[in-house]
């Protein structure tokens, strides 16, 4: 089987949005210049598109037009290494899944402990947030609760008080188990997301679970996030203006 006979039956085997790098080809194709070339001609003849240098993805059509691939194929290599999570997907695209903002931004952001230099794929630009907890799979939906009260004020087509609004919903939502571990990883975020987190988990009916939050912040520390007492009533406990 030639160069162009293997691109071929492996490419017809992937799904449709699947993001590819010549590594996927495996050891059956051991001359790179080859392989490229012919990845570069199925380009040209509209079968495969490509993301960045060295990747590629199959494109999606529907009636509505074709589909880009979903972020997390786009960046799924900076996600996890050797089946070790390294990364999360946050910032403005989970925000939008969350429902804090109709807007859909071409900025991914990727929570992580090693904070590395941002960079360009395609249409995407990619950025970092430092996470200082260690990054699990259970708590990545936390992370992004907790990542977006960090970034509160800079959530595109919202308002701290739309923001905070949904939150209490969200969080609410979670179990008690769930809000400890919550108190507890906010422990490592910045003073004014820890006052929020407690805010907002004493307003839920459990101040047993905020009081570690309170203990960790400076009582003469004021916090500037210009959410209203009719959405957070105890906000003046937590020295939140």
């Amino acid at each position: 089987m030639n160069i162009t006979d293997i691109v071929n039956d492996k490419i017809n085997r992937l799904a449709t949005g699947y993001v590819f790098t010549y590594d996927d080809f495996g050891i059956a194709v051991n001359k790179p210049a080859a392989l490229n070339k012919a990845l570069n001609r199925m380009v040209k003849e509209g079968k495969i598109r490509k993301l960045s240098k060295g990747r590629f993805y199959k494109p999606r059509v529907t009636e509505f037009g074709e589909l880009k691939p979903e972020m997390y194929q786009v960046v799924k290599d900076l996600l996890e290494s050797d089946g070790k999570l390294t990364g999360y997907l946050t910032g403005y695209s989970t925000f939008n899944q969350l429902g804090l903002t109709t807007q859909v931004s071409g900025i991914i952001q990727i929570g992580a402990n090693e904070v590395k230099k941002g960079m360009k794929r395609g249409m995407y630009r990619i950025s970092f947030i430092r996470q200082s907890n260690k990054i699990t799979r259970e708590n990545i939906p936390l992370f992004r609760l907790l990542d977006a009260m960090q970034y509160i004020k800079d959530i595109p087509d919202s308002s701290p008080e739309k923001t905070c609004r949904i939150l209490l919903v969200l969080i609410n939502e979670l179990s008690i188990q769930e809000k400890n571990i919550m108190a507890g990883l906010a422990l490592k975020y910045k003073p004014a997301t820890r006052a929020l987190a407690g805010a907002i988990i004493e307003q839920l009916g459990m101040p047993d679970i905020s009081r570690i939050l309170l203990n960790s912040l400076k009582p003469v520390s004021t916090y500037k996030l210009n959410i209203p007492g009719t959405v957070l009533p105890n906000k003046e406990k937590w020295n939140i203006l």
